[in-house]
């Protein structure tokens, strides 16, 4: 990943609001959640919704699609994968098992598919 790819999405996350919609997508999982749901459980108006989630998917963290009348949202975990491998990549100059695993897990993740 391009590091100013990885600020951007480190930008989008950068916010109170996308942050919280993002953490609760990541909670979702592949199978994502209906954007009025996520309105709800999130406590924003839809329009605050479409502003936030837009940003998101702008830098790729989130995928949408329609499923009759309802649109849904869900993290695009590949990406996220993506980005995390990027931050640990390097992990504790050259001695990653002082990070517990975490770079080799977050790149060897096995559900890294969205499927709407």
């Amino acid at each position: 990943m391009e590091h100013e790819l990885a600020v951007e999405r480190l930008a989008a996350l950068g916010q109170t609001h996308r942050l919280g919609l993002f953490r609760r997508l990541m909670r979702a999982g592949p199978s994502g959640l209906p954007a009025g749901v996520l309105a709800g459980e999130c406590a924003l108006q839809p329009s605050a919704l479409s502003f936030h989630i837009g940003q998101l998917e702008k830098a790729g963290l989130v995928t949408s699609w329609r499923r009759g009348r309802n649109i849904f949202y869900a993290v695009a975990i590949e990406e996220m994968r993506r980005l995390m491998v990027h931050l640990t990549e390097d992990c504790c100059d050259g001695h990653p098992e002082i990070c517990g695993g975490l770079s080799e897990a977050i790149a060897n993740c096995s559900d890294c598919e969205v499927s709407p």
